[in-house]
């Protein structure tokens, strides 16, 4: 192939989606290092003293089409995983392994790394040159630049080997979700009792895009799963799709049980190369909590607070589920049911009654309003740009003086190839270029929402809603970054420190001054009613117990699986039940794992950090109180939130950011206030 005319390698401004074929990405792949190692090479055979702009800067810059062109594969690896993409994914990984490893075992450009490091005095930079500086110089050293050849090679060896089984763990869960359907034909239907007549008519739709003539069909995808657990009365059915959930890639051709001992291990043996005991020592070092105790303790500390209420939460359900009908003791596949059931009648009121008022259309209005009157932001769509699937939307983001501050992409609804969840990525992130311009980032939303039919628009649940905050807030972060460095951009910070420009978004979901902006019934018109503002803050606060531990039991795992000492051969399910018992609630039921599918840390970014997200949530609940004293529009706390916040990207420590904005160290005590009043 010729390179020059290969679009993903051409001087594209925005992702040539119209123009790329499959066959253009391993060439793009290969020619991109090819050329981002020549530039490697070029900085280190510089003959000149080692300089932060010689040095530092110049690697930063270093690499961008190569950036470039994984950002495109990547981002639609997770939004398109066709089997092609995969296959070539097998391609790939290899090469960008080989790259990164290129790049962290370069001997004479961490030469001149060390060089500037131990001889440029700090206080000759700014905060940012700095925290640039630090950065590159310890991401060295954490890499194994300082080992010795023999295990410098089985440093190598062992980053390839989970680059490629990380990459099966993910396929794996992907397949498991994507096949499975549970199909109910149209004579069928007093299997579907207590499923609202929306939730049929979505199923309906979905059982003739699969080709079946009528009927109704579910499947693992987000809003199908939950809308069958929380409404179908039939509890032999609920079993059956609850089984299937959490039994993905836990047996059968997609098994992930062996993989994730691989993971673990592995991880294990390259944190003992680097002189750490465990690989939780190893990710935590460059965490706001430094180390396993402390995030041990802090999910203690919060589980001791919210497991007493949770299990009489679980106490209330049982009860009421037993006055119901259920006979015997509650199982997981009857919580969504049941506690939705008790919810209904203990607020005298249906959640169900909330969707007209969340369309879609007008929700994404009321999250762009929100941005317009915290921040100054105008959204203007573009359909210029090219997408890589129909329904994707682009939207030029514009700062109140007209100035374009970024270009964000919106993927609302599941596809078959498309992975579960919600996230924020980009395509380019924010910096400044060699003519000290800002490059404009493109920012990528994508979710998994309930979509239209032929008979209804997309309605919202209320927990879509607060997804849909939730991630914005995340783009917030990507498009509002004013950065200088590439490495620092954005929402390129501690993990643990990520979430809180996502979950303070997600407390303007309850305020009725933000619901009045968009709120409307989508038939007739009519606001939401303000008593109905009320009964939201009470569903937002309800079963807090439960959730929260819910939350927790995914943390302690996490972080059991990444304080392992030494080489684990031990059953999967049974490694997950020892770790997990003291934040355990339901019944333990056999032949199902959160292992083999979760993916926040076997196939993402995650491990030894799923803690952040209650780490955030302090932060956040304590953060939003400023807004909530002097108003959730407040243009004054709203600047300072952006100013010391959402501009700095990884510039300085968070603690020292979030001190900044409130004045103090956040307060644990704030997430107890927001969670149980």
């Amino acid at each position: 192939m010729n390179m020059t005319e290969n679009p993903l390698l051409q001087n594209w401004t925005y992702p040539p989606f119209d123009a790329i074929e499959y066959n253009h990405y391993l060439p793009a792949f290969r020619q991109s290092i090819k050329e981002a190692k020549q530039e490697l090479d070029v900085i280190a055979g510089n003959p000149q003293t080692p300089s932060f702009a010689n040095t530092i800067a110049a690697i930063d810059q270093a690499g961008m089409q190569y950036n470039k062109v994984a950002n495109v594969f990547f981002n639609l690896l997770e939004t398109d995983a066709t089997s092609q993409m995969q296959a070539i994914a097998e391609q790939v990984i290899p090469l960008t392994v080989d790259y990164s490893n290129y790049y962290y075992l370069h001997t004479e450009l961490f030469a001149r790394v060390k060089y500037v490091y131990e001889h440029i005095e700090k206080q000759m930079l700014s905060i940012e040159e700095s925290a640039l500086l630090e950065k590159i110089y310890k991401d060295y050293v954490r890499h194994g630049i300082m080992l010795g050849k023999e295990e410098q090679n089985r440093y190598k060896a062992i980053s390839e080997k989970l680059s490629e089984i990380t990459m099966r763990y993910k396929n794996n869960v992907l397949s498991d979700t994507a096949k499975y359907e549970l199909y109910f034909s149209p004579d069928q239907a007093k299997d579907l009792s207590g499923i609202p007549a929306s939730e049929m008519s979505i199923a309906a739709d979905r059982a003739l895009k699969k080709n079946h003539e009528g009927g109704w069909l579910f499947d693992l995808s987000m809003p199908s799963y939950t809308a069958f657990m929380k409404y179908a009365d039939n509890r032999t059915y609920r079993r059956q799709l609850y089984m299937a959930y959490n039994a993905r890639a836990l047996g059968g051709e997609n098994d992930n049980r062996d993989l994730v001992r691989q993971i673990v291990n592995l991880r294990l043996e390259s944190a003992r190369l680097l002189g750490y005991g465990t690989y939780a020592d190893y990710v935590l070092e460059n965490r706001m909590a430094t180390t396993p105790q402390e995030v041990n303790d802090f999910l203690n500390r919060l589980n001791k607070a919210f497991k007493p209420i949770a299990e009489q939460e679980c106490i209330t359900i049982q009860k009421y589920a037993n006055e119901h009908g259920l006979q015997g003791e509650l199982q997981p596949w009857d919580w969504a049911y049941y506690s939705t059931l008790y919810q209904t009648s203990l607020f005298s009121f249906d959640e169900q009654l909330l969707k007209p008022y969340f369309r879609l259309e007008q929700v994404q209005k009321g999250v762009f309003e929100l941005a317009n009157r915290l921040y100054g932001l105008e959204f203007e769509r573009n359909t210029q740009i090219p997408i890589y699937a129909p329904e994707v939307q682009v939207w030029n983001v514009y700062q109140n003086d007209h100035t374009l501050l970024a270009v964000l992409f919106m993927d609302f609804y599941p596809r078959a190839t498309k992975r579960n969840g919600a996230w924020m990525t980009s395509f380019v992130d924010t910096y400044k270029n060699e003519q000290g311009e800002r490059v404009i980032p493109q920012i990528s939303l994508v979710f998994n929402f309930t979509p239209a039919t032929a008979e209804c628009t997309s309605l919202l649940s209320y927990n879509e809603v607060t997804t849909f905050l939730h991630e914005f807030g995340h783009a917030l972060h990507g498009m509002l970054s004013q950065v200088n460095y590439l490495t620092l951009s954005g929402t390129s910070v501690k993990r643990d420190f990520v979430e809180l420009p996502s979950q303070i978004m997600e407390n303007w979901a309850c305020e009725q001054e933000f619901l009045q902006l968009f709120a409307y019934h989508y038939q007739n018109g009519d606001a939401l009613p303000r008593d109905w503002v009320e009964k939201i803050k009470m569903i937002d606060n309800y079963c807090a117990g439960y959730y929260n531990v819910r939350q927790f039991n995914f943390a302690v795992l996490d972080m059991a699986w990444h304080s392992i000492t030494q080489p684990l051969e031990e059953d999967v399910e049974k490694f997950e039940l020892n770790a997990t018992q003291h934040t355990t609630l339901l019944p333990r039921v056999q032949d199902t794992a959160i292992s083999t599918a979760f993916t926040h840390i076997f196939g993402g970014g995650y491990a030894a950090g799923y803690y952040g997200y209650k780490w955030a949530e302090v932060l956040a609940a304590d953060a939003f109180e400023e807004f909530k004293q002097h108003g959730i529009f407040s243009k004054e706390v709203a600047e300072r939130f952006k100013n010391c916040i959402l501009t700095k990207g990884g510039t300085e420590h968070p603690m020292n950011l979030y001190i900044k904005f409130k004045g103090r160290k956040p307060n644990v005590e704030a997430l107890l206030r927001k969670s149980l009043g």
